[in-house]
Order: structure tokens, then sequence, then C-alpha cells
């Protein structure tokens, strides 16, 4: 599997429509990165993130929503 780093040091983070005031469900997402979607947990910014291929990131998110 190959190894992919990006510099996010720049990106703009956005929180997710369910996170909270109250410090749960904090998942960040940076728009801008062509073919892929950076995810991390607001609550460790300086933590590690991951990388998701674009195409993978729309059936991830419905299989999370689903009953």
């Amino acid at each position: 599997m190959a190894s992919i780093h990006l510099d996010l040091g720049t990106a703009t983070w956005r929180k997710s429509s369910h996170s909270n005031g109250s410090g749960g469900d904090c998942l960040e997402v940076a728009d801008g990165v062509t073919g892929l979607v950076p995810v991390r947990d607001s609550k460790r910014p300086d933590g590690p993130g991951l990388i998701v291929h674009a195409a993978a990131w729309v059936p991830f998110i419905e299989s999370v929503k689903a009953p």
C-alpha cells in the first residue's frame, strides 16, 4: 500500500454538521484536496489524521448513517 504525505498545515478544516457544542462527535474534514478527503478529530488537531479517497467518502458516510 502506498503512503501519502500531505502538508495540511494551511488546510481549512470544517466540523461535521453533526458535531455539537458539548465536545461530542467532533469530526473535521479539509476541503480543497483534489480526489482526497482529509479527516481528523477536532479535539486533537495536532494528532493523526486520515486520508480517504473521495470516491470512498460518500459510500462511507452513507454506511455510517445507515440504521
